[in-house]
């Protein structure tokens, strides 16, 4: 993503577990609080504002929180065996080549519009979003043909070899829906109202846009997975709560049964203040993405040198760890090696030469970051203090994600900033998702928010699917010849760390496991109240 998005472990009744993938831990309090009662609404604290996109087919931002809970794909990936698990396929079988997939479907699946779950509606809900060509519509585009086989069966030939297991678990783009919701209507204008067409535990209930508690949802009773457990939330909502303070006074009163971020202080006072609290590490890092259209490469360089990384992660108290490559540990095309560390002369040095610096003509720099990110506000302070020193005033804009996203997308280029700070995960587990859509050239932006456009950078990344699915050597190769060329040829990034993911929440709460692949998301169907 592309999001702001700030934003593990098993969660069991023996209060501790370790998931294969990351070595999260999950920390029960020293005294439990009072159970969450079974009827009681599910309520999730969220520093930003929740959806920015209804329409399943486009949405590539915050609103994932909500629509893993309201659409399904294909498959989901399970981040303790590194594969694809069922979800609306029941199984799936590849040709040799990797050219021709054939997907068994679950029966008895509805859509929350009444409509059945069938081969069919996967072939439209496929082709409608693609032909949206939204943000995420790329990851079918080794798709050539979708066959509708029998209802329970659908069948895809490619153009080229793909893990279309792997991709049709993707948090974007991939969801089934229901394309006939609107009737005749208008199907973009209907979603964009806040309704849905998909066939997931919950639909929506209220959706209130710019309100505390921008969106509820409500129990599906005819999902396929079913209500039987009297533990089951049935009942979620979104408050949109800027301030972690407020938050976390929220969840200690019950009021507030999970926050997807929590700093070192409130981390570790957590037993004591009767919260349950997890870890667990993550596919997902901060970008300092420059605008290579009106900074000169010099000074992105600088910039780069500038950003006191260790401080970063020292003052972070293991919220955060070193980053580098843009490629998180645990994917392909990780590129191991030296972290980045602070380097304040060469800063110095290469601002000279570009005319600036001190004793040169003073630069002025505008960031723009993510409102209520306590991570993304430290490396503001650490970057603006050292940049002071340089002669450099840094220009720093805290903003909710849909108005720092309206900035860097902005017609004007005058209007965009200089540089762009946000989080980054992939939309399915492998790591093409940061070349194609951020480092792409694009002429509408959507996340290419370093506004770059090479044309042999855009060559490199295309080969990247195939070679991933043919020749992994190679694609490793490629993608450590891409980020030597990103971060230190072009100066179009800086990764100062990657996540480590702390979670808060009710005592009561159980069965809650962190899927690094979903970053974010919690799967309140899987969740139970404590009695």
């Amino acid at each position: 993503m592309r999001l702001p998005l700030r934003t593990l472990a098993l969660v069991s009744a023996l209060g501790l577990a370790v998931a294969g993938c990351s070595g999260g831990e999950v920390r029960r309090p020293a005294a439990s609080s009072a159970p969450a009662a079974p009827t009681a609404p599910f309520v999730y604290a969220f520093n930003l504002d929740v959806i920015t996109n209804w329409d399943p087919a486009t949405s590539s931002s915050n609103e994932i929180i909500a629509l893993q809970n309201v659409y399904e794909t294909l498959t989901k990936y399970n981040p303790e065996t590194r594969k694809a698990e069922p979800r609306l396929a029941v199984s799936w079988t590849a040709s040799p080549d990797g050219r021709g997939w054939t997907f068994k479907l679950r029966e008895g699946a509805k859509f929350h519009t009444g409509k059945p779950v069938d081969a069919a509606a996967v072939k439209a809900s496929i082709e409608r979003t693609r032909k949206m060509a939204g943000y995420a519509a790329y990851i079918w585009d080794s798709v050539k043909a979708i066959q509708v086989v029998n209802p329970t069966t659908v069948r895809f030939s490619l153009s080229y070899p793909a893990p279309l297991d792997l991709i049709a678990s993707a948090g974007y783009g991939a969801y089934v829906y229901d394309t006939t919701a609107a009737g005749r209507g208008d199907l973009k204008a209907w979603f964009a109202e806040g309704r849905d067409a998909g066939s997931g535990p919950y639909t929506v209930g209220t959706w209130e846009k710019g309100r505390e508690t921008e969106l509820t949802l409500k129990a599906f009773d005819d999902y396929w997975g079913g209500w039987k457990d009297p533990g089951h939330y049935r009942d979620v909502r979104f408050r949109v709560t800027p301030e972690e303070t407020t938050a976390w006074q929220l969840l200690k009163r019950g009021e507030v049964g999970f926050m997807e971020r929590v700093s070192p202080q409130l981390f570790a006072q957590a037993p004591a203040d009767g919260v349950q609290t997890s870890e667990t590490s993550s596919f997902q890092n901060l970008l300092v993405l420059f605008n290579t259209e009106s900074t000169d490469v010099r000074v992105r360089r600088a910039v780069q040198k500038a950003i006191d990384y260790q401080g970063l992660v020292t003052a972070a108290k293991g919220s955060i760890v070193l980053g580098g490559g843009l490629v998180p540990e645990g994917l392909l095309g990780h590129v191991p090696g030296d972290p980045p560390a602070q380097d304040l002369a060469g800063a110095e040095a290469l601002l000279r030469e570009a005319g600036y610096g001190p004793g040169g003509r003073e630069l002025t720099l505008r960031m723009t970051f993510a409102q209520g990110d306590s991570d993304q506000q430290l490396l503001t302070t650490l970057l603006g203090s050292a940049l002071s020193k340089l002669n450099v005033k840094l220009e720093a804009a805290p903003l909710q994600w849909s108005a720092q996203w309206d900035q860097g997308k902005a017609k004007d280029p005058s209007k965009r900033q200089d540089i762009f700070v946000m989080y980054w995960f992939p939309d399915y587990a492998d790591a093409y998702s940061w070349f194609n859509n951020v480092f792409r050239s694009a002429e509408n932006v959507e996340f290419n928010l370093s506004y770059l456009k090479d044309p042999a950078v855009d060559a490199k990344i295309d080969t990247l699917p195939e070679l991933t699915a043919t020749d992994r050597a190679a694609a490793e190769k490629a993608y450590g010849e891409l980020q030597a060329t990103l971060i230190d040829e072009r100066a179009a990034v800086a990764v100062p760390y990657v996540q480590r993911y702390r979670r808060a929440y009710l005592g009561g709460v159980q069965g809650y496991v962190d899927n690094p692949a979903y970053p974010n998301v919690v799967f309140f169907h899987d969740l139970r109240a404590g009695r």
